[in-house]
């Protein structure tokens, strides 16, 4: 054998060997199984998910201008219109995962009698799997469907770097976010990152404006702010009075009320997530299914 011909072969034996240390590409499953995918960082596959854990838009009471906006947000998407990341940000049980999920069931609704029109998928992404998130987003572009990928509770800590590459996936990269993709995110920060950290950077940077840019400049990346806040206890009490009225609970108004309140002081404090607590209690007690 000729000293090319042996060169050759040595190099065809590397690019096998580097073909097999390679990821393989992500699997795409059959989109049309189901509405809702979880985004698998171990394989690179998409988890169809058969039955997705919502409830309807109308029990989420006291945010009613967020679940506006979303909604119209959404569904421009799914109409090919131009359309923002969403990040939801603000007091925890407030529903803000939930109108993200009770959103995209409304628009899938919709579509769903228009022969003409792509799917609208929900595609879930955990918060420890960010760092796979443009392979995930590589799947989805060549797809004819129209996906909202959400990851819900997300936040960066101290040594976190990881939200550096998330920037760059949501605006900024030469690729750019693909045209049938929409990022909605939940958070109890407005800028996804601890408030002292921020403070920190202020106090020792040697630019402390360039310093602090860099770390808030990830939430800029989102069109559409949404804030939740707090609720009053008409507010808490309109949302157990909906699920009561909502799953047939047999029990009076005066009874709802004081057993309602009662719990959310043993909670200490009210929210949405209180108040769905407190409806599986008083459900479990009358002996009643709460079917979603």
């Amino acid at each position: 054998m000729s000293e090319e011909a042996d060169l050759t072969a040595r190099l065809d034996r590397i690019a096998a060997a580097l073909e097999r240390l390679a990821p393989p590409p992500p699997a795409l499953p059959d989109f049309e199984a189901a509405g809702a995918f979880v985004w698998q960082a171990s394989n690179l596959s998409f988890q169809p998910v058969p039955h997705v854990n919502r409830v309807p838009r109308t029990l989420l009471k006291g945010i009613d201008g967020s679940a506006r906006q979303l909604l119209d947000n959404t569904r421009r998407f799914a109409e090919g219109l131009p359309a923002n990341n969403a990040l939801l940000w603000g007091a925890r049980g407030m529903g803000k995962s939930s109108l993200v999920k009770a959103i995209h069931a409304e628009v899938e609704a919709s579509l769903a009698d228009r022969a003409s029109a792509a799917g609208l998928k929900l595609v879930e992404i955990h918060r420890e799997d960010i760092a796979t998130l443009p392979a995930c987003l590589g799947a989805l572009r060549a797809s004819p469907h129209r996906f909202i990928v959400f990851c819900d509770d997300l936040s960066f800590d101290r040594d976190d770097t990881s939200y550096k590459s998330l920037k760059a996936v949501l605006d900024g990269g030469i690729e750019g976010r693909p045209p049938n993709v929409l990022f909605y995110a939940t958070s109890n920060r407005r800028h996804l990152m601890p408030r002292d950290m921020v403070d920190n950077e202020r106090s020792t940077a040697i630019n402390p404006s360039e310093a602090v840019e860099e770390k808030v400049s990830l939430s800029d990346r989102f069109g559409l702010w949404l804030g939740f806040h707090n609720c009053s206890q008409d507010d808490y009490l309109a949302m157990v009075s909906g699920y009561a009225e909502h799953f047939g609970l047999p029990i009076t108004r005066e009874e709802l009320v004081r057993e309602a309140l009662e719990w959310s002081v043993t909670r200490g404090g009210r929210s949405g997530r209180v108040a769905w607590q407190f409806t599986q209690d008083l459900a479990g007690r009358l002996g009643k299914t709460l079917p979603l």
